[in-house]
């Protein structure tokens, strides 16, 4: 049974926002390394790998990853909640919207892993010595930024079009 169009818009914005706080999050938490490592003293290489790797995760993450998969489908996942919510997917809204529950075999497989992926290098850059790390984090920093804007973006135009014109790759459970 589908929840009423207010508690539909609740759901919508809640997995909206949930979303777009994590990313807000990691950005806001990567900040500092990347701070910390302007402090250290640099040299060519330095600088050579710090513009490389930004343009690289500019396309790779933000524009690739973000802004031609993710971004749509969170907000086209967040919009399907407006009319088709329930209980569950309101209280886990965040999740739903990121693609955790009631998507693809495929699309959850590959959620599952990117998470395991990302948690095990959030683990491998703590031991990466500055100014690297922060290096690193610069350019992760500049892909999650082009997603937060690129999620942010997609969520304004889709909340204003009759039909979103984005697979939100949702499946409904079977059975009662």
């Amino acid at each position: 049974m589908h929840l009423n169009r207010i508690l539909g818009t609740i759901a919508a914005i809640w997995g909206a926002g949930g979303a777009i706080a994590i990313l807000a999050y990691a950005v806001v938490r990567m900040v500092g390394h990347t701070r910390d490592a302007f402090m250290t003293p640099w040299n060519l290489w330095h600088y050579l790998v710090l513009v490389s790797w930004a343009v690289f995760m500019a396309y790779s993450e933000g524009y690739r990853g973000f802004q031609r998969g993710y971004s749509p489908r969170v907000a086209a996942r967040a919009l399907y909640l407006r009319r088709r919510s329930t209980l569950s997917r309101l209280l886990l809204a965040p999740l739903f919207c990121m693609g955790f529950f009631h998507a693809p075999r495929k699309r959850r497989i590959t959620v599952f892993v990117l998470l395991i992926l990302i948690a095990s290098i959030v683990v491998c850059f703590q031991f990466i010595p500055q100014p690297w790390r922060g290096i690193l984090d610069f350019g992760v920093i500049i892909g999650l930024s082009w997603g937060l804007i690129a999620t942010l973006l997609f969520l304004a135009k889709f909340w204003m079009l009759p039909e979103v014109p984005f697979d939100a790759e949702v499946v409904e459970p079977s059975g009662p």
